[in-house]
């Protein structure tokens, strides 16, 4: 991941000048907006692989500008950012079309996982309306429910397949074992020993040694994350 241009949309010039800082040391492109306005024009004139977009700035709220652009059929990812720790300032701004929701103040380290993590998704997302999902070396046909690495097909089972599907679409994302129940397979009642067993074999069957997993790794006391790099 690298060369990513970034639109930093927010009229704190300390917030601007870290956002920018933090992301040129990985590597990434930034152009800045100091209002909505300018935000705006920014984004008709150019295209982004992500906006970090203020929710409260004076000529027009971050609310607003994501109406208009996701109205004008501009799907760019958003990360918002607001001062504001209210649950329904959070739903309102997801529920407008932003991707994530970041209440200041915040950690450099977790907004760039963010960021990180809305780049990749939307790289996958790409490669959906391909009828493919296409991570690393593997690649998941999304007509014919098969999924290969170096295109030598990898035999699933039905559940281990949907696993896997779901790994593939959230690159680079820490889900729990609940959550993996959840929005997997729509199943509320957690089995640790049944999740742990598919994790066992999808590692067989896509890592070179299942033992020391370098796609489908363990976060010690949270889950799982899969990196297709």
């Amino acid at each position: 991941m690298a060369n990513e241009k970034i639109l930093i949309v927010d009229d704190e010039l300390t917030v601007r000048l870290a956002l920018k800082t933090a992301f040129i040391r990985e590597g990434m492109q930034t152009d800045e907006a100091s209002c909505g306005k300018d935000g705006l024009k920014r984004i008709g004139e150019q295209t982004y692989d992500l906006i970090v977009l203020d929710v409260m700035m004076q000529d027009m709220d971050g609310y607003a500008i994501l109406q208009k652009l996701r109205a004008d059929g501009i799907m760019t990812p958003v990360l918002m950012l607001s001062g504001k720790n209210e649950e329904m300032d959070q739903v309102l701004g997801l529920g407008l079309g932003a991707d994530d929701y970041l209440t200041k103040p915040f950690h450099l380290s977790v907004l760039i996982q963010k960021v990180k993590a809305l780049i990749r998704r939307n790289s996958v997302y790409s490669h959906q309306r391909q009828n493919t999902v296409d991570v690393g070396p593997f690649s998941f046909d999304l007509m014919k429910l098969e999924c290969s690495k170096n295109g030598k097909l990898l035999n699933f089972t039905a559940r281990e397949l949907a696993l896997f599907r779901f790994f593939m679409e959230h690159p680079g994302q820490v889900f729990t074992k609940e959550q993996l129940y959840r929005q997997v397979w729509n199943e509320q009642v957690v089995d640790d020993n049944t999740i742990m067993v598919y994790i066992k074999r999808i590692r067989e069957k896509i890592e070179e040694n299942g033992s020391r997993p370098v796609y489908l790794k363990t976060v010690r006391g949270i889950g799982y994350i899969f990196y297709g790099q």
